[in-house]
């Protein structure tokens, strides 16, 4: 395995981590593939129930599984199985703005950074599952309590 980037034409991957996504990943695999149209989009399932994997497949993702439960044993297995020199990661449920992605990206790329991070922001109730938002801001309050306010990707 190489270290060295080919800045100019970079492997780009989008990971996406599932369970039970089936309304929203058609949407969000074609979004990043519109976006990112050199980039492979891929879809690790998490033991879903519903019909993720197949309309992630139809959608163009390449797909995988992960049958340890939990999002961070499903990030550690895209980490180990996907070769690229830039990762976008995001959510199946379609609560990332896909059109900021070839932005962070180029961020990334023109200066040569290790890691570019964004934050989602939404007014929308549905953004976000019950209770989500109280905790995002008990948890930010207590990061900023910590390390100060100059960490704002937290809230």
């Amino acid at each position: 395995m190489s270290d060295v980037v080919n800045w100019h034409c970079p492997r780009v991957a989008v990971l996406v981590p599932c369970f039970n996504e089936e309304v929203a990943i058609s949407s969000v695999v074609r979004d990043f593939r519109k976006v990112l149209p050199d980039a492979t989009v891929y879809v690790y399932d998490n033991n879903s129930r519903d019909r993720t994997v197949e309309i992630a497949r139809a959608a163009g993702a390449v797909v995988a599984s992960e049958t340890l439960q939990g999002k961070g044993n499903v990030v550690r297995r895209m980490f180990a199985d996907v070769e690229a020199d830039v990762y976008v990661i995001v959510d199946g449920d379609d609560t990332y703005d896909a059109e900021a992605a070839p932005r962070l990206v180029a961020l990334l790329l023109d200066h040569q950074l290790d890691m570019v991070n964004a934050r989602r922001v939404s007014d929308e109730a549905e953004a976000f599952r019950a209770g989500h938002r109280f905790g995002n801001k008990l948890l930010s309050s207590m990061v900023y309590l910590i390390f100060g306010n100059r960490c704002r990707d937290v809230d």
